[in-house]
């Protein structure tokens, strides 16, 4: 038994690099620190990774050459050569990363003027070239960061707000019509989430909903809708937002059955905390329901070079998926060299950046991060019981459909740390450098 080791190593050009075959002995008795894996102890089965086609990212795409453009799509989503994408997300008009503020109808609560019209420019060749390099669909995310201003008590799309009474059904209905039409073009569209952070009032496009208010409005409009449309088997995803206080909200909006019979699962963003356990939680109470992380990027603007971006992204990862999530997706996709553009100038990094004046692609450490994960970790890979006796070390471990087993080891410490990777009665010896991310494949 042999094992493939693939690493990313700051200060070094080690980037996704494959380092060789790892050789596998008889286990001895005085090995150091322990990795053991077990693969009969299975937990979650996981979907797979992947990034939101905001407009943003779809325009940026579109101020650069074909080539650069398509150079930067096989980059995520080519199975082989690439990050193997298999997730995706969309807003459902517009949200921040859009190039302003926009609406699929004109004044009209009857939804008979309804076009996505505006996302053929941009976003539909994207998903469209994404999709033909990975040769299969992708499971594709759907959210809403406001309602059309005409249907919110503070009559605009920016600044918070709440859906009034009187258009919570048409506003259901504006889903439904929108999963309708991006099918049309070609799009199959697997779910979509109640509200993109509905606990937050931004300057950008937002709605504020309260747990109860979340789960009347899918127990009365949202599941209702979509089933008498023909669209119940579409997934519905809660909450959107951040795992501080998940928990807390799950826990209002699943405790009521005729609201959690229409509900996939918990939908989790990373920013305020890294409580992970969190997660847990909800799974050890709601252990029919499922758990993804729809949004996460590094805040501030573009960050080129930095280290820590990508140990955020692996730590993050890591503590998600040790406590059964089971699908990942990261926010923009690529974004232009100022970290936009952001019709509020709410400026974020991405693990692409493309400065468009000088056509230049820059891969973050964030790139490589994920991709210690996305390559090797398969759609309906089954996470597996890991233990390790290295207080440095950050493991998940997943066996895959043809069987071979992923362990994702990073070290963010300033010390290289060592382990022999133990499988059954056979141990292998890893290094693993300070500030780094490897790979196992066994």
């Amino acid at each position: 038994m042999d094992a493939k080791l693939i690493q990313t190593i700051k200060g070094t050009n080690d980037r996704l690099a494959e380092k060789g075959m790892l050789p596998f002995k008889e286990k001895g008795t005085k090995e150091g620190p322990a990795l053991k894996i077990t693969p009969g102890e299975r937990y979650q089965t996981v979907m797979g990774f992947g990034g939101a086609f905001t407009e943003a990212a779809a325009y940026t795409l579109s101020q650069i050459s074909k080539e650069k453009r398509m150079e930067i799509i096989e980059s995520y989503f080519h199975p082989v050569h690439g990050l193997a994408y298999s997730l995706g997300r969309t807003h459902i008009h517009s949200c921040d990363f859009s190039l302003g503020n926009y609406t699929y109808v004109e004044d009209d609560e009857e939804l008979r003027t309804f076009s996505i019209e505006r996302d053929h420019q941009y976003v539909i060749p994207f998903i469209k070239d994404a999709v033909k390099t990975r040769k299969e669909n992708l499971t594709i995310l759907s959210s809403p960061w406001s309602p059309p201003a005409w249907m919110k008590t503070n009559n605009e799309m920016n600044n918070g707000g709440k859906l009034l009474p009187e258009y919570q059904s048409a506003w259901a209905l504006y889903y439904s019509k929108y999963i309708k039409a991006m099918e049309e073009a070609g799009i199959p569209i697997w779910g979509v989430t109640v509200q993109n952070e509905p606990d937050a009032t931004q300057i950008w496009d937002s709605c504020r909903y309260t747990a109860e208010e979340e789960r009347d409005f899918v127990r009365d409009y949202l599941g209702p809708t979509l089933e008498k449309e023909g669209l119940d088997h579409k997934k519905i995803v809660i909450w959107d937002h951040n795992r501080d206080i998940a928990y807390e909200r799950a826990k209002t909006v699943l405790s009521d059955p005729e609201a959690a019979k229409y509900i996939w699962g918990t939908g989790i963003h990373w920013y305020v905390s890294e409580e992970f356990e969190n997660l847990t939680k909800i799974h050890n109470d709601f252990p029919d329901k499922h758990i993804m992380f729809t949004e996460g990027c590094i805040e501030g603007g573009v960050q080129l070079g930095a280290w820590h971006t990508g140990e955020r992204y692996g730590r993050n990862i890591i503590g998600d998926l040790n406590n059964w999530l089971e699908g990942w997706i990261d926010w923009n996709l690529v974004l232009n060299e100022q970290g936009g553009p952001n019709h509020v100038g709410n400026y974020c990094d991405a693990p692409i950046i493309v400065d468009t004046k000088k056509e230049q692609v820059h891969y973050n450490s964030s790139y490589y991060y994920i991709g210690h994960f996305s390559k090797y970790i398969k759609p309906n890979a089954v996470r597996i019981k890991h233990e390790i006796e290295h207080p440095a070390l950050q493991v998940v471990a997943f066996q895959n459909e043809d069987d071979s087993i992923v362990v994702v080891v990073m070290n963010e410490m300033d010390e290289a740390a060592q382990t022999n990777l133990v499988l059954e009665d056979q141990a292998c010896h890893v290094d693993f450098p300070s500030h780094s991310i490897s790979t196992v494949v066994i």
